[in-house]
This record gives structure tokens, sequence and C-alpha cells, in this order.
């Protein structure tokens, strides 16, 4: 068995000009465009290099991108004032805060600071619950990413047995919430669990995020499940998953590369939520 390889690339290609089109007709209708702020906090290459590609792809859509890079010695009470600025901007629908951030700045404060209804991240308090209810306002970019994959690859996932190897806030609960609302059978792993490949091997849908490379290998998977590699990880100058692609590849029947998987689908789904900030904006005015 050699399984098909799920071309992120391609299927975000199509959202992205879907959420062009869109914009296109809304200022059309009402003259108004999405705008997003995204605050980079100092100068980390990552980082910088993450906002660069969100910038570009919001200029590619029609959205209006704006870029606010205070200095990495900020203090937190000024960081919160420019939120609070963003917050009252009628021209910014929503606002993304680049992690991490600076050692000294209090995260977890720092997000909560976003409105909720700019909150295109979805990581507040109030976003996280309405996702643990099933009644999302804004889902985390890379979990609704990876749902419209095994959506648009047409991957079954009501009664199938789903595994989220990885228990991040940002990937790991959030998609399992997303998996289970959509009535899978979802077991979380972690660095605890005891017998990984027992639990992996009973997946039909694999889904890694731990930030390990090449942990998952092919004798760890089912014989014709669907894997999808979250995890980006530098070695020896190459970019590679948290899954050993190449035996991995022989076991699957659907996988995803890297890169070319996940990673474009998390920006167009940042497009494509901040173009529903602004529709919400529309409705609640």
């Amino acid at each position: 068995m050699s399984a098909r390889i799920i071309d992120g690339k391609k299927i975000a290609a199509g959202i992205r000009e879907e959420v062009r089109e869109q914009i296109l007709r809304l200022h059309e209708e009402t003259g108004r465009v999405p705008g997003l702020a995204a605050v980079l906090v100092g100068e980390d290459p990552a980082s910088a290099t993450y906002v660069r590609t969100k910038t570009r792809a919001c200029q590619e859509v029609g959205i209006a991108s704006r870029g606010i890079t205070p200095p990495g010695d900020i203090a937190q009470s000024e960081l919160l004032q420019i939120i609070h600025e963003l917050n009252l901007d009628p021209a910014i629908h929503g606002i993304l805060v680049q992690l991490p951030l600076p050692k000294h700045l209090h995260e977890r404060v720092v997000l909560e600071a976003v409105d909720t209804r700019k909150d295109v991240d979805g990581f507040t308090f109030a976003n996280v619950g309405r996702l643990v209810e099933g009644q999302p306002l804004f889902v985390p970019c890379t979990p609704a990413g990876i749902l419209e994959l095994l959506d648009r690859e047409g991957v079954a996932i009501k009664g199938k047995h789903a595994v989220v190897v990885g228990r991040s806030e940002i990937v790991g609960k959030p998609v399992a919430f997303l998996l289970l609302h959509r009535h899978a059978t979802v077991t979380i792993c972690h660095s605890r669990t005891s017998d990984l490949t027992a639990e992996t091997r009973r997946a039909d849908i694999l889904v890694a995020a731990v930030g390990r490379p090449r942990l998952i290998t092919g004798d760890m998977i089912k014989p014709g499940a669907v894997v999808v590699d979250v995890g980006i990880n530098r070695v020896d100058g190459k970019l590679v998953g948290d899954v050993d692609f190449e035996s991995a590849v022989q076991v699957a029947s659907a996988i995803t590369p890297v890169p070319g998987g996940v990673g474009p689908m998390t920006v167009a789904m940042l497009l494509r939520n901040t173009l529903r900030a602004l529709e919400q904006s529309i409705r609640d005015s």
C-alpha cells in the first residue's frame, strides 16, 4: 500500500480563492473590506517569517493587513494599551498576537485582552469555551484547517476512532473537541501515555501534533488509517514532521506531507476567520 498524499497547499489555494471572491462581493455590496492586525513583539526570526507569510496572504485575497511591531522589551501595560486601541478600531476586524511572547510578558493576560469578536486565532477563554460547547465563534486556525482537509478529502469522521497525539491548547485539545463534535470516538495521547503504539494503532484517523520529529513510525499506524501530521521540525536543515513519512506512507491510506500539508491550511483558515469577523461585525451593526 502507498498512501494518497493530501495536498494541503492545493486545497488551501482553493480556499483562499473562495475567500478572495467573497471579499470582493462583500466590498461591492457594502464598500467594506476585512482588516487584520498582526502584533509581533520583538524580533524573533521564526515569528517574523510567519507574520510575513500571513501578510502576503492577506494582500492576495483583499484583506487590509496592519503590522504592529513593538520592541521586545515593551512593558505589558503598553502592549495591553495597543491591543485596547485595536479593539476600538472599526477598521480592524481581526487581531492576532504572534506567539511566543517575550518571557517578561504574561501570555494569557495579553491574549485575554483581545476582544472576543476580533479573536480570529480563537485563543481567548470565551472562544475556547464556545468550542468546547460545540458553538464556536472562531475555531483556532490549525485545528480548523485539519477538519477542512479531512472534509475536502472525503474522509468519514462519524463513528471513527480518532487518536490525537499532543494535548496543546493550540492544536491537540481543540482538534480533539472538533472531532468529538463530529461524532468520532477520540483518544488524546501525550508524553505520559504508557503505551503510545498501542493507542496509535487503534486510530482510523491519527493526528500527530506533539513537536517531536519522526516520532510516529509506520509500525505505529493502523493499516489504512488517515494520518495528519501537524509537526514542523527542523532536522539537519530540513523540515520534517512528527511522522516518519517514508515508513508511514507505506501503511496509511492517506497522509499529509511536511511541508505542504497542514501548514498552508492554517493561513487559509486565518483569512476565512477574518472575513467572518467582518461579516459578524456587519450583522451586529
